[in-house]
């Protein structure tokens, strides 16, 4: 089994010299603990592993965390920490007393954010970072910045990063970011992500939401990762999977929680009065979407009708990635407005704002880019505009608006 470099390490590396504890959050399976365990054989302090998926210590860690720190002194590894936020005070009085930089390093299963009793205990003791499935620059070895619209920085990418046709840009997206499937640790992608499903969402979903029929969860997630790219529907996912839409938003919010699924939200000012309120969905792995949704193989996908709104969630998602690998949080939207103009990304960066169309296209048509004019009515300016599409190489309209090849993100 091939360890893959992961694009945080160096980050982590500098903020565990910093901070006294440090949580890497995001979905099951995409590497966290391989990757702290490995940088755990690069210290020479002897830090301690426990983890809370064992029934023992997690009982010990919420019924008595006083006797959990006596057991186990920092410097701590501790593993699914989400499991017992009874430790963050005690994490925070020990931090306070201490000071000491690296003390505790933290994983949880649930994104930061959304899990409850962290925020209040130990904010601003704490470095954040979000792991996600590996990102195509981890996967190629490529060093990892975070994705800007910026024409020389393209400029010095086409020179060092791997080109990729269509086709290939569809396996891409056909194999997803799955560590287990990547490294060569599984070979049969259907066992990898069934089982992920069963062993993992299956039961974190339970526990976060109590007692639910599988078999309605599985036709729910199904129903879903159909809707990868477009703009959320209650009412289709409740229906496809025999729920009412109550249910569908809990389970929506669980699948968010957890790092399966994000958002990106309209954006809006008050000189644009028309856009619309719905977010879109998105998986951050293109891999579970194809698996659910039944696709054989990345032909078939490359001609099936999903073609276009998989292509888009790839490149939103490694954007994203982009981002979090770099420990920085993206600031993205879509825009949508009530004339059905649409944006598919706007990156908000440095006072501006840089529109993207996401393409399936070797061949993109300048009349594209005519919907960016509509954000000129924000306060904020436009910034370079760009189409994203499977186009070979480098190119551009004008100065003002890049033709970018996905497989540069």
């Amino acid at each position: 089994m091939k360890y893959i470099i992961r694009a945080m390490e160096e980050t982590f590396t500098e903020l565990t010299k910093q901070f006294p504890a440090i949580l890497i959050t995001g979905p099951r399976q995409v590497g966290k603990t391989t990757m702290l365990k490995k940088l755990m054989k690069d210290e020479s302090i002897g830090r301690t592993y426990v983890t809370l998926d064992d029934l023992t210590e997690r009982q010990m860690a919420k019924n008595d965390p006083a006797m959990f720190f006596q057991l186990h002194k920092p410097p701590l590894f501790i593993d699914e920490v989400q499991y017992a936020p009874e430790l963050f005070p005690y994490i925070k009085m020990w931090v306070d007393d201490h000071h000491n930089p690296g003390d505790f390093w933290l994983t949880g299963s649930q994104l930061f954010k959304l899990m409850e009793g962290v925020q209040e205990s130990l904010a601003g003791r704490v470095a954040l970072l979000q792991m996600l499935p590996l990102s195509q620059q981890e996967i190629l070895g490529s060093k990892t910045i975070p994705f800007e619209i910026d024409l020389n920085s393209f400029i010095e990418k086409e020179k060092i990063m791997t080109k990729a046709d269509t086709p290939e840009i569809y396996r891409r997206i056909f194999k997803g970011g799955m560590p287990a499937l990547l490294s060569g640790q599984y070979t049969d992608r259907r066992i990898v992500y069934s089982s992920y499903i069963s062993t993992y969402l299956d039961r974190d979903v339970k526990e976060l939401s109590g007692a639910i029929n599988s078999l309605k969860f599985l036709n729910f997630i199904t129903a879903t990762a159909a809707l990868a790219g477009q703009m959320v529907n209650y009412i289709t996912i409740a229906d496809h999977s025999d729920i009412d839409q109550t249910t569908a938003k809990s389970w929506l919010r669980i699948l968010e929680t957890l790092g399966i699924i994000f958002y990106l939200h309209p954006y809006s000012n008050n000189m644009l009065k028309r856009t619309v309120k719905t977010p879109k969905l998105y998986f951050y792995d293109t891999g579970l979407i194809c698996y659910l949704t039944k696709w054989s193989d990345a032909q078939t996908l490359m001609n099936g009708a999903m073609s276009g709104a998989l292509l888009e969630n790839f490149a939103v998602s490694e954007i994203m990635k982009s981002y979090y690998n770099s420990g920085r949080e993206p600031f993205v939207y879509y825009y949508r407005d009530k004339d059905t103009k649409e944006i598919d990304l706007i990156i908000e960066d440095n006072g501006k704002l840089y529109p993207l169309e996401i393409k399936k296209t070797a061949t993109p048509d300048i009349r594209l880019t005519r919907v960016f004019r509509v954000i000129d009515k924000s306060p904020l300016q436009r910034g370079t505009g760009a189409i994203l599409c499977t186009a070979e190489k480098l190119s551009a309209f004008d100065k003002d608006h890049l033709i970018v090849p996905i497989w540069m993100i």
